[in-house]
């Protein structure tokens, strides 16, 4: 069973850059495909983007494309998650998860193990 563990969240300003580290546990996370979701204040979780098995092909929601960068590192069994030019609105708690959907998803319900999450908090 693979878990998840993300980290490097935290307090941070207006502008700047941010990486974010999910580290998994367990020798077939290769064949995991691995998505990024955020959860704002009263608001439902959002999908990010999402990488695939092994070589980590990424696909970028619209909302985040150009400004987010995902990539993994199966050596290390970690993916990471670059934001760039932080916004306000990037205030949230960051969680990562694994499907058995190779391929990933933008689907949360599609993913079968998520981490515990990691609180970003932008401010001027």
């Amino acid at each position: 069973q693979v878990r998840l563990v993300e980290s490097g969240g935290g307090l941070a300003q207006f502008g700047d850059s941010l990486t974010l580290s999910c580290v998994a546990s367990g020798d077939t996370f290769s064949d995991y495909g691995v998505g990024w979701f955020r959860q704002a204040p009263g608001k439902e979780r959002e999908f990010l983007t999402t990488v695939s098995f092994g070589r980590g092909v990424p696909y970028y929601s619209d909302s985040v494309k150009g400004r987010f960068t995902v990539s993994r590192d199966n050596a290390k069994n970690t993916v990471d998650l670059q934001i760039h030019s932080l916004k306000l609105e990037d205030t949230a708690i960051y969680y990562c998860a694994a499907t058995s959907l190779r391929l990933g998803s933008e689907e949360a319900s599609e993913y079968e193990i998520w981490g515990q999450g990691t609180q970003v908090t932008v401010s001027m």
